[in-house]
């Protein structure tokens, strides 16, 4: 794609500010915001890519890695203020998801061992597991405050934290999955996701193209469900004072 190319792309955004301004929603600032930062932090990436790239050396993958987990905890920690210590309950979730990927991914010789495969599946890893701990903590919220009553007779009656916010953990578990789920059963019918899409485009076999998009989404769909396990083990207890009052909650 050359620059001039890449430049009219930018009347898809004209169009969308255009209608949020016809529609007063309020979005022109946010989109325009939105597009500069994700041009920027984008070509900045590409650079810090082609460094890693040429570096070959496992360390500065490593520093990448632990970079990007701490970037997508801070991010996702920042939907419940209250929760003392949730951000490195976050890290340790997705760090331990990211982990156990690349073990298999590796230990298994599914990818090789180089820096143009680990980094870009691990960016996709930790996305997802970014999104996921953000759809789970929201949830969390919401089943805090509508079971909140429910909660509380449970701990009078002599239920341990863990007992009393069991329910709520599971529900916001499925409901943190639910577009994981939902991405896989229509995957292909309704919609050509992106890496096959820019596998496509880039000239490569649509069968290749096929079986790295099934790598993908089964990587999601097993990082979502270890993240989303893995976060309402370590964070349930956060919901709770010392003495077992349920923490009161303030949107972000």
């Amino acid at each position: 794609m050359s620059n001039l190319a890449l430049g009219c792309t930018l009347i898809f955004i004209i169009f969308t500010m255009l209608l949020s301004n016809r529609q007063r929603l309020g979005l022109e600032k946010d989109i325009a915001i939105g597009t500069v930062r994700s041009a920027v932090q984008l070509l900045l990436i590409g650079y810090v890519l082609h460094f890693v790239f040429d570096a070959r050396n496992p360390w500065v993958i490593v520093l990448m890695v632990l970079i990007m987990t701490v970037i997508a905890a801070w991010n996702a920690g920042g939907r419940t203020r209250r929760l003392k210590g949730i951000r490195l309950r976050i890290w340790l979730s997705i760090g331990c998801t990211e982990a156990v990927t690349m073990a298999l991914l590796l230990g298994l010789n599914i990818i090789e061992p180089l820096a143009q495969y680990i980094i870009p599946i691990s960016g996709i890893t930790i996305g997802s597991a970014m999104i996921v701990s953000g759809l789970f903590l929201n949830q969390m919220k919401r089943e805090v405050e509508t079971s909140r009553g429910e909660m509380e007779a449970l701990l009078a009656l002599g239920s341990t934290a863990r007992q009393a916010v069991q329910s709520s953990l599971k529900r916001a578990v499925r409901a943190s999955m639910i577009p994981t789920v939902d991405g896989m059963k229509t995957v292909g019918l309704v919609q050509l996701p992106g890496m096959m899409t820019g596998m496509i485009v880039a000239g490569a076999d649509p069968i290749q193209a096929v079986r790295y998009q099934l790598l993908i989404m089964f990587i999601l769909t097993a990082s979502a469900a270890l993240t989303a396990i893995l976060l309402s083990t370590l964070s349930y207890r956060l919901w709770f004072t010392d003495d077992l009052r349920i923490v009161q909650q303030q949107d972000a």
